[in-house]
């Protein structure tokens, strides 16, 4: 059972990031749906996707720090929708080349501005994300900076489930549960948000137990 703790500041920065694109529209046509939400059970293929564009961005962005898989179908077993999220971690967000690299080959900037900047310890930190080219495979590519809060949640969540079998199994429970009562996905992004909370306590909690830290 998850039990209520007081949130730690770094989890309001994924909070609020989903809750603001779960409240808007997506800007790209191809990305709607045609109805509600799916929530598809662990793929083996995810990973082995996400293998191959991980080499590519590599190849894309040789300035970039590391290139990482995260999100929810970064974790075997977990449930989740058909959308692969992959980090490029950069040393400097104006020098990198990954932007102009990734629009080169169709790859889309997401305009809005929880897709430029990020909320985390009294201030913003800047971010890019890119859609895939039109009718590409789903994905969302994160363009963070190496050794900021930001990029530190991001990687807590994966981490933390994939060492914590039993609470993953939770959270792809209630994410199938929630998209079955959700008529779309802004609806999807409210139930999930209160949970999402206790999540990250539970994920902060364990960083704190274990030592665990980013370049671990």
């Amino acid at each position: 059972m998850w039990h209520c703790r007081a949130v730690q500041p770094d989890a309001w920065i994924v909070i609020r990031s989903l809750q603001a694109f779960y409240t808007s529209n997506v800007p790209f046509p191809d990305e709607l749906a045609p109805t509600g939400v799916r929530v598809l059970g662990y793929q083996q293929e995810w990973a082995d996707e996400a293998h191959e564009l991980t080499v590519r961005l590599r190849a894309l962005v040789p300035d970039a720090v590391v290139v990482e898989h995260i999100g929810s179908t970064s974790i075997p077993g977990m449930s989740a929708k058909d959308c692969l999220d992959m980090m490029i971690v950069v040393a400097d967000l104006d020098t990198t080349t990954a932007g102009t690299s990734l629009t080169e080959v169709g790859y889309r900037r997401r305009p809005e501005p929880w897709n430029n900047d990020e909320p985390a310890q009294g201030r913003l930190w800047p971010k890019m994300v890119f859609a895939p080219p039109e009718g590409g495979r789903a994905v969302n590519i994160h363009v963070r900076l190496a050794g900021v809060p930001t990029t530190r949640v991001a990687l807590l969540f994966r981490d933390f489930l994939r060492a914590s079998p039993g609470h993953a199994r939770t959270w792809a429970h209630f994410k199938i549960a929630a998209a079955e009562a959700a008529d779309d996905l802004a609806a999807y992004g409210a139930i999930k948000e209160p949970a999402w909370r206790l999540l990250m306590d539970l994920a902060e909690q364990w960083s704190t137990e274990t030592g665990w830290s980013p370049d671990a």
